[in-house]
Formats: C-alpha cells, sequence, structure tokens
C-alpha cells in the first residue's frame, strides 16, 4: 500500500509539472525582472541547450548556488584534467556568474533545467551524460526519476541532510525510498548525514567529509584588497557575513554598542543575497549610520559607520579585510551559514546559537577554541570588543580555528576514489578515443597504406 502511495504521490508531481509547464513563462519572465533569471537565457530553464554536445564521454554535474560551485569546483578541475567533457548547471545568476569565471573551454555552463518532465527529458536528450553529479542537497524526483528511467548512475557529492529537510522526508518514508533509492551513491559530508541518507532509502552511502575544507583560501583582487585597506587605515574592523533578514537591523546595533567603547570602529556588511542591498541600506540607514557600498565605487571615509559589501563572486576580497567574523542566518534566521571560508581567511568566528545545518563544523570549532556562540546582540558587541582589544586572545582563537580545519581536510582526494568506479569508464573510453583519432589522422598522412618517403622498400 505505501508503495502504490509514493508511486502515485510521484505521479501526481510530475502530472502537476505537466499542467503548469505551459504556465512557467510568466513566473520566469517575473524573475527575471528581479534578477533572479537570465533574460537571455530563459530556454535553458526549459531544457533547450545554447551549446552543441561535445563528442565523447560527458558527466553533468550541478550545483544550485555560489556556495555549492565553489564547494565542487575542485572536483571539476580534477574531472577536466582527465580529458573528460563536462556540463555544469546552476540554479541562480550568482552561481552562474562565478561559475563561469572559473569553468575552463572543456566545461559548458547551462542553467538547470526546470524539474518537469518536458523539460528535463529535453535536457538529458540532447546532453546524453554517462552520469550525473549533484551537489550538497539537491534533490529533485522528476529529474532523479528521468535519469533512472534512462539508466544514468546519478551521485550526490558533499551531500548534506537539514533538520527540516530530514523530518519532512522521514515522514513520508515510502515517498522518500521511492526517491533516494535511485542514487546510485552519497558522498556525505558527516556521519550524521551519512546515517540519515541510509534511514531514507539511499542504497550505497559513503562519508568523506565536506569538499569546501579542500577549496582553500577565497581570492581576493590583490588591488582592490590594497585600496580597501589604504582607505580604511588603522581603523578596527569587523565583518557580518550572509546575514539574512532582520540580522542587519542587530548588526545596526550591535555597530552602534561598539561605537561607545571604540568610536572609529568600522562594520563591514555583506548580507547572504547582494541583491537585497537596497533594503539592507535602507535598514543602516535609518539607524542613522554612514554607509558606503562597494558597488557605488565609493571610498570608504573617516565617517563611514559600514562598509556594504554588495558584489558577487569578492567574499575573498571582504573576509581579508577583518580578524573577526560573525556568521549570519544564526541570529534571528536559523540554520547558520558555513564558516569554513571565514576561517580560510584566518578569521575569529562568532555565531548565534541556531548552526545546525552546519552542526559538526561547528561542533569541532567549539571543541577546539576555534568559535564562540552568542545568544544576542549585547552578546555579539561584547565578544567583538574583547576580541579587539585582547590580541593574545584573539590569535588563539585563529589558530584553534585553523587546526580544525586542517584536521578536516581530504574531502577531495576521498570523493574521487569513491567515484572512480562510474569516471574510469570514462576515462577509458576518453583514451581509446584519443587513439582512434590519431589512428584516423595516421592513415589521413598515407592514404591507402603507402609507406612515407625515405622508409625503404
Amino acid at each position: 500500500m505505501t508503495d502504490i502511495w509514493a508511486h502515485t504521490t510521484l505521479k501526481l508531481y510530475r502530472g502537476f509539472g505537466s499542467l503548469i509547464y505551459p504556465f512557467s513563462g510568466p513566473f520566469l519572465r517575473a524573475r527575471a525582472r528581479k534578477g533572479k533569471e537570465d533574460h537571455a537565457r530563459r530556454a535553458e530553464r526549459y531544457g533547450y541547450a545554447s551549446w552543441d554536445r561535445p563528442e565523447g564521454p560527458l558527466v553533468w554535474l550541478h550545483a544550485a548556488s555560489v556556495g555549492e560551485s565553489l564547494a565542487i569546483m575542485p572536483l571539476i578541475k580534477r574531472m577536466e584534467s582527465f580529458g573528460i567533457s563536462l556540463v555544469l548547471t546552476t540554479g541562480t545568476v550568482t552561481s552562474a556568474s562565478v561559475a563561469q569565471d572559473r569553468i575552463s573551454e572543456r566545461t559548458i555552463h547551462q542553467y538547470v533545467p526546470m524539474d518537469m518532465k518536458r523539460a528535463v527529458g529535453r535536457f538529458l536528450e540532447h546532453w546524453q551524460p554517462d552520469l550525473a553529479i549533484f551537489a550538497e542537497s539537491e534533490i529533485w524526483p522528476t529529474t532523479i526519476q528521468e535519469l533512472a528511467k534512462r539508466n544514468i548512475p546519478q551521485i550526490l557529492v558533499n551531500a548534506r541532510m537539514s533538520d527540516r529537510s530530514n523530518r519532512r522526508w522521514s515522514k513520508r518514508p515510502s515517498l522518500a525510498q521511492a526517491v533516494f533509492g535511485n542514487l546510485s551513491q552519497v558522498l556525505a559530508q558527516s556521519e550524521v548525514d551519512g546515517e540519515r541518507f541510509r534511514n531514507l532509502g539511499a542504497p550505497w552511502v559513503s562519508v568523506v567529509g565536506n569538499l569546501k575544507i579542500d577549496v582553500g583560501v577565497p581570492h581576493a583582487d590583490p588591488e582592490a584588497l590594497n585600496a580597501l585597506k589604504k582607505s580604511i587605515g588603522e581603523r578596527p574592523t569587523w565583518i557580518a557575513v550572509s546575514t539574512h533578514q532582520g540580522e542587519e537591523f542587530s548588526v545596526a546595533q550591535v555597530h552602534k554598542m561598539l561605537a561607545q567603547h571604540i568610536p572609529d570602529i568600522l562594520t563591514i556588511l555583506v548580507p547572504r543575497h547582494p541583491d537585497r542591498n537596497q533594503e539592507v541600506l535602507s535598514v543602516l540607514q535609518e539607524q542613522g549610520l554612514s554607509v558606503v557600498s562597494r558597488s557605488s565605487g565609493e571610498a570608504i571615509g573617516a565617517n563611514t559607520d559600514v562598509f556594504l559589501g554588495d558584489t558577487i563572486g569578492e567574499m575573498g576580497l571582504y573576509l581579508s579585510l577583518s580578524d573577526i567574523a560573525f556568521m549570519g542566518k544564526s541570529l534571528k534566521s536559523q540554520g547558520g551559514q558555513n564558516p569554513i571560508e571565514p576561517v580560510m581567511t584566518n578569521t575569529a568566528i562568532l555565531s548565534g546559537r541556531f548552526v545546525q545545518n552546519f552542526r559538526d563544523t561547528y561542533q569541532a570549532l567549539l571543541e577546539n577554541g576555534g568559535a564562540r556562540l552568542v545568544r544576542d546582540e549585547a552578546m555579539l558587541a561584547g565578544h567583538v570588543l574583547h576580541l579587539l582589544r585582547n590580541q593574545k586572545d584573539l590569535e588563539a582563537m585563529q589558530a584553534a580555528a585553523q587546526y580544525t580545519v586542517k584536521q578536516m581536510t581530504g574531502a577531495l582526494e576521498r570523493s574521487i576514489e569513491a567515484l572512480d568506479p562510474y569516471v574510469m569508464p570514462l576515462r577509458v573510453k576518453v583514451g581509446l578515443d584519443r587513439r582512434r583519432q590519431r589512428d584516423e589522422a595516421a592513415q589521413q598522412v598515407q592514404p591507402g597504406g603507402s609507406q612515407p618517403s625515405g622508409s625503404g622498400s
């Protein structure tokens, strides 16, 4: 009975997708007007390709957002070195921009098709991938079923399962089994994530760690960094990273508390979604703060209270401007943000208490003294003030965070090893294709099999 229920639910899901497919145009146009879709490339969301499929083996990789795209970039580079062609899909304009700046000519970027049978089917018919790899928590039932129908192996890398998602899927075990049972392999970030995927029906699960730890130090343009450091001068700074709605008001309150003790304090604020810059700017200005945004091109002045980082792909630049980072989505919103990038740039980590989406990482940092959790704005201001005034404590936190992350490296090599049974046949085929091409080229040089001159007879 439960299997019939799951089958019926998935059938209804696909049917609903087919029903709304003809009406998805206005939805995508509305998103494009808000800057959330690339107007010129909307056809890709319907599965239409903007490029020809290259010859030979091809792997489809999907990373929804900026963080996921950056996390799998080393994996992409490694697979490119194998000579395998790749098509990388992303779901947002920002992640597309970041990805296209980092991929080589062997990797083609496309926007991910909507999870509707016609769109996914059109995408798969054109690209005909030999393997599909999805990053973190991308679970799309129709896409998974269409891949399974074509016997295309599908693997979830850097996989994680949030508390909220786990609760939702656990309430529907037969549906979870019908979806997750199609995954050829799950490479989980942590033991908790691995156990959750096993319980939901994934047949093969390995715990390999977090790929984001192997990405390395986030890039910061040296010229831009020097210019910003020059404009900041000797002013004390702290940075609030990946904030969500409601947290910018909290950051403003913390800045005013700090300014009572350190009048020349500079707060650097980087919202999780840069397209909220006008909303964030209004919140800060309503609190009487002087704000300079990165996108405006204005220089940070002596009277600037807040430097607003509202550009895409410059997180490494912003993090390089301070030794103390507060991680958003943890004070007013829940789930937390990944602290790995700030640790890589040698910052001490402060966060709210709601960090369940990255529980293992924060637990390791807390155990080693590389992070501290705060209850409210006053406690956050107190920790920032203490670290600004106590260099030894700041350096101890930075060293502890660095030590913690170094103990967690190796996910890339473990992932490559786990993927080898699926990737090796493609590498062999690439080698055979290259040999065939060399043989054909040699035959063209020597038509009819005649001996080249000087070879003797």
